[in-house]
């Protein structure tokens, strides 16, 4: 993440919204004392699903499979 001004972020207003675009985060600094008070970051659709991440629930759930399961991991996991 990159931090700029607000003068800056002001004069430079849509190269930075350019770059929010390509997947960019801006920082917005304030005051004398050049304070973080804001961020500009690219937008998520909600009804744009993004592809789960596999082991998102890495120590919140246990998975087993019982003896007579008959899929390999490699299956389960859509690699063949």
């Amino acid at each position: 993440m990159k931090t700029l001004p607000v003068g800056e972020i002001k004069a430079q207003f849509s190269e930075v919204l350019e770059k929010v675009k390509q997947g960019e985060s801006f920082g917005i600094l304030y005051g004398k004392k050049k304070k973080p008070i804001a961020m500009i970051v690219p937008y998520i659709d909600s009804e744009e699903k993004a592809e789960r991440k596999l082991g998102i629930l890495d120590g919140k759930v246990k998975i087993t499979f019982a003896d007579d399961f008959k899929m390999t991991e490699e299956e389960f996991l859509g690699l063949r």
